[in-house]
């Protein structure tokens, strides 16, 4: 018998199963033993965001949901429709066209592995009264479209997936498709534990993808809740378990079971559950089978994981009860046996495959061999690989040059430029690097768009550029030089702009530049003889109607010449005078020296003094002689009365 999620043709392809062992949740996994988990692991981090609201609210249960923050932009409005899954919230947050394509919020919380959860709703405030479309990503990759009719269905309102935070914020970004405004009710972040779901030993790193909830189902459960709606540990992620009650078409034959034991295992580290999903069962008549129709998109890959216990007490021994498990008709699992692989009644057992689907359904069956059909709940993942991330350095460099070209709120440039491949950035060509598993920005295409900033010197961190189209805006300031060390560019287009200042002599040495258009700015200087050498080869130059330039292509640089000659005089003027100077100097020296030579011969006291001196030293001498015969003559009369 089949439920009335949505009736689609059976006939779905099933391209390949992959089976993995039946996992029995009795605290060890894989031969890899592992302790049980207890309450002394410590408490999951955890954010709830009441969006749009300006203040926290706490709920019955005690959550607090915290006043919005963490947004790139939008608009506050009032519910006007009333959130049956968070009754306590009555705000939201949308997002227009003025406020760009893509707006996000970046919420800091620890590497880890996390439940995102979001509630959609809209209104008259914020769309008019009409359902929106849009798209939503995850750390960068695609997780939920919100397509038509997504509204018309409260369990359809709201989108989880798990997801690996690796850089310490989880970013969760709102993509317009043109359709109405992107909006969101509540964000929640809830951690759990990194290797729960591990899909077995062989199985591909569950890093590797976002795991996008299809459905999640409590069989035979009296109402839908959370997990902690039924003392689920917080650890489980608080999952929202859907009831089947109100699922199947009317006049189908089907029970449910319930029971009051406790179950064994049922929250087993890593993998934590809540004991009241195992504690209730859908069943049927014995030649009946149960079939679950899921919409899903096609050729992509999904986990099932299948969870069950034996609760009915007539049931205690193994091969009482056994059935087939399918999907699409191909079974995934053969004669399974509750019991036989729990051990024992009243013990929780989990089994998990994961299959490729070609069509636009998955069909969940199950299939008596012995007994009565009899389980307990049920999952169902898309496999969405994860996108590769840009380059982290690109990623920096936009986010400057956004502040720097002042760029217009409403081209966005938020979470990453080149994924979700299906909404890159604006004006942003990007190209990917299979060696590094990396994207990379390999064009700016801006032109036209009132830029009104100046470029950032941190334009030379996109090192794969090949391509810069800022033509036509209202830029001011130099050209950076750092673009000369983009040695891809082929093209540099930033004619009709205000640039002014020199240009950078490095542009000349770009090995591969085609096309170089600088015409219609304020420029000023001589153009770098270098880029005369790219017009030889082939390139295309454009420096016109730039008052100040001269050179290559321009006007003879005859003022710079004459500038020249007149620096020359001005110099050998200016050492000719120099020259003169020391001359002058020098002659004023030997000047000085001279007076100062015969200013004791010159004065009046000396001259008197000198004379006065002469006039003694001739006395003396003609006394001299005067007196210098008699005293030979006395000299000779006494030398004779000796004899």
């Amino acid at each position: 018998m089949l439920c009335e999620w949505e009736c689609i043709s059976l006939a779905v392809l099933l391209d390949r199963v992959f089976l993995e062992l039946p996992v029995v949740s009795n605290g060890s996994s894989w031969g890899v033993v592992m302790g049980r988990w207890s309450s002394s692991s410590g408490a999951p981090y955890d954010v709830r965001i009441a969006c749009g609201s300006n203040q926290d609210l706490y709920a019955s249960n005690g959550f607090k949901w915290a006043k919005d923050f963490g947004y790139t932009a939008g608009s506050s409005a009032n519910l006007t429709v009333k959130n049956t899954l968070v009754p306590m919230l009555n705000t939201l947050r949308y997002f227009q066209i003025s406020d760009g394509p893509e707006n996000c919020y970046n919420i800091s919380v620890p590497v880890g592995h996390y439940l995102i959860r979001c509630f959609f709703v809209f209104g008259e405030q914020d769309n008019s009264g009409r359902e929106p479309q849009f798209d939503v990503s995850l750390e960068g990759t695609l997780a939920f479209s919100m397509q038509s009719g997504w509204s018309q269905d409260v369990d359809n309102a709201y989108e989880d997936a798990l997801v690996y935070v690796t850089d310490g914020a989880a970013t969760i970004c709102f993509h317009s498709s043109g359709h109405g405004n992107p909006a969101v009710a509540s964000i929640e972040i809830l951690q759990i534990f990194n290797n729960a779901y591990q899909r077995g030993p062989n199985a591909p790193p569950s890093q590797g993808f976002v795991w996008r909830s299809v459905k999640r189902v409590s069989a035979g459960a009296a109402k839908s809740g959370y997990g902690s709606d039924f003392q689920a540990n917080l650890w489980g992620g608080d999952r929202y378990w859907e009831s089947d009650s109100s699922l199947f078409l009317p006049g189908s034959v089907v029970t449910s079971l319930q029971t009051s034991n406790s179950i064994a295992n049922c929250s087993t580290y890593p993998n934590i559950y809540p004991e009241a999903i195992f504690q209730s069962a859908t069943t049927t008549d014995p030649t009946q089978t149960i079939s679950y129709t899921l919409p899903v998109q096609a050729n992509q890959n999904y986990t099932v994981w299948i969870y069950l216990a034996e609760i009915d007490p007539t049931i205690t021994a193994p091969k009482q009860r056994v059935f087939d498990i399918l999907v699409n008709g191909v079974k995934i699992f053969e004669g399974v046996d509750i019991v036989g692989l729990a051990g024992a009644p009243y013990s929780a057992v989990f089994l998990n495959a994961t299959v490729l689907v070609e069509g636009r359904a998955l069909m969940l069956t199950f299939n008596p061999v012995i007994g009565r059909i009899a389980f307990n709940a049920f999952e169902v993942y898309q496999l969405i690989p994860v996108e590769w991330p840009t380059v982290n350095q690109e990623v920096w460099a936009l986010q400057i040059l956004k502040q720097s070209l002042n760029l217009p709120t409403r081209l966005g440039w938020n979470g990453d430029p080149c994924v979700p491949t299906e909404h890159p950035w604006f004006g942003i060509n990007c190209g990917f690097n299979s060696n590094a598993s990396t994207w990379f920005v390999d064009g700016l295409d801006l032109d036209y768009q009132g830029l009104q900033g100046y470029l950032s010197d941190d334009i030379g961190s996109l090192s794969s550029l090949q391509a810069i189209n800022m033509s036509n805006n209202a830029l001011q300031g130099p050209i950076p030089s750092s673009i000369g060390n983009l040695s891809a560019l082929l093209s540099l287009d930033l004619s009709h702009n205000h640039l002014n200042g020199s240009i950078p002599g490095n542009l000349g040495e770009l090995p591969h530049l085609e096309k170089l258009y600088l015409n219609d700015n304020f420029l000023t200087g001589q153009v770098p003889a270098s880029l005369g050498a790219g017009a030889l080869r082939g390139a295309s130059l454009n420096l016109g109607n730039n008052a100040g330039l001269c050179g290559v292509g321009l006007r003879e640089c005859h003022g710079s010449r004459s500038a020249a000659k007149v620096g020359l005089a001005f110099g050998i003027l200016i050492g000719i005078g120099a020259l003169v100077a020391c001359i002058l100097l020098y002659w004023k020296r030997r000047a000085n020296i001279a007076r100062a030579q015969r200013l004791p011969r010159d004065a009046p006291y000396a001259k008197a003094r000198t004379t006065f001196v002469r006039d003694v030293q001739l006395a003396r001498t003609v006394l001299s002689d005067q007196f210098k015969p008699a005293y030979h003559e006395q000299a000779s009369n006494t030398h004779s009365t000796l004899l």
